[in-house]
């Protein structure tokens, strides 16, 4: 078999990147290892950015995201019992969208099949050759069990963390950062309609709160916790019992409870690989870069990645190597811009189990200049709301 460009991984990173070669006239395979109702429902973040919105109508997938997605102008940052509205509208004249990750990718994958472009879910043994060739491979098991070589001119590598493109490039090329917090997130899915019309971002002396929305129907929600800690730990009683703790507010508000649907602990780090590629092995998303969920940072980095990916790619296919050889160092300027977003939201608004009291008064000295002064407001604001993409 033979593509120009081998994609791993058909998260909304490798399926989008697809999908744009496509618009160009670039052929692409799209592998994956798990199968592909999995891929439809794994649940993941849920906050769009305005340029990542912006793209998905460009290029024709963000019907469903225009009629089914929940825009918002602005989001509540909770602490001293009231809220404090960061209105990211008027400060910034952008707007973010809840609309899951996962809807995105029932998008591209109906946007696929409907064109007739290769994804191949399920398979397995994947193992990645001649990187630092004009003429890499990729050998894999399908679906079957029958054994592949994908011949290409390039692979990306979309397959997250934990995927194998990262790990097959050879040791010293790469030079990473990462940080561990210690504290994680509890995660639950409740089918009842949101308690408040925008996401709360609580501060509380118990641990960090987070109210958010799937749909009129379904509130996602999440608690810090002890990375130590274990789900079975956490009953339904306990978990709405510990928001409504963390949520509380002066105002007039009431949190509705329901069925817990799902939940889950997600820890908490921050991590960056340099160089984003190696010969023509190219990495996008969570596969060269982690971030704290806290700045809703992580699905837009992988879209922005795979808008210059798929420029670069296009061009070198052409004979025009400049992008890609800049690739790297134009995705790692946003890259760190969202790091220290993200790691900014994440340390304003945890409750450090090391903090003493004087970083503790700091953390509310900064919430609450945050929250009335308009210069520093607008400039959480953009962040949140996405810079442009160049």
């Amino acid at each position: 078999m033979r593509t120009q460009v081998a994609i791993i991984g058909a998260g909304p990173a490798g399926l989008l990147l697809s999908y744009l070669l496509h618009l160009e006239g670039v052929d692409a395979v799209v592998l994956e290892s798990r199968d592909r109702e999995y891929v439809r429902k794994r649940v993941r973040a849920g906050v769009c950015e305005q340029p990542t919105i912006e793209l998905l109508r460009e290029i024709g997938v963000g019907r469903r995201l225009d009629a089914e997605g929940m825009p918002h102008e602005g989001f509540s940052l909770r602490f001293d019992g009231a809220d404090h509205r960061i209105a990211i509208t008027e400060l910034t004249g952008k707007t973010i969208a809840v609309y899951g990750q996962q809807e995105i990718v029932k998008d591209l994958i109906d946007a696929h099949e409907e064109r007739g472009l290769p994804v191949e879910f399920a398979v397995s043994s994947v193992e990645l050759s001649d990187m630092d060739t004009a003429s890499p491979a990729v050998r894999y098991r399908d679906a079957d069990g029958v054994e592949r070589t994908l011949e290409c001119d390039a692979i990306a590598g979309c397959d997250g963390f934990h995927g194998i493109c990262r790990p097959s490039i050879p040791s010293g090329v790469l030079h990473t950062f990462d940080r561990e917090y210690p504290f994680a997130w509890l995660g639950v899915m409740a089918e009842t309609p949101p308690s408040h019309e925008e996401l709360i971002y609580a501060h509380h002396e118990r641990g960090f709160a987070l109210h958010s929305m799937r749909s009129p129907e379904l509130t996602r929600l999440y608690l810090q916790i002890d990375p130590a800690e274990e789900l079975a730990a956490w009953s339904d009683d306990r978990i709405w019992s510990e928001l409504a703790v963390r949520l509380e507010t002066s105002a007039d508000f009431s949190l509705k409870e329901g069925p817990i649907l799902d939940k889950s602990i997600t820890p908490m780090r921050s991590f960056v690989t340099e160089p984003m590629s190696y010969g023509r092995l190219f990495l996008a998303g969570d596969a060269a870069h982690i971030v704290p969920p806290t700045g809703a940072k992580g699905m837009n980095l992988a879209v922005a990645d795979v808008r210059v990916l798929s420029r670069a790619l296009t061009s070198l296919l052409r004979g025009d190597s400049m992008l890609a050889e800049s690739y790297s160092d134009i995705c790692l300027r946003r890259v760190w811009r969202a790091e220290h977003f993200s790691w900014y939201m994440t340390s304003m608004l945890h409750a450090d189990p090391a903090a003493d009291d004087f970083q503790r008064r700091l953390q509310l000295s900064q919430l609450r200049y945050t929250a009335s002064s308009r210069a520093a407001a607008t400039s959480l604001a953009e962040n949140y709301a996405g810079l442009p993409f160049e």
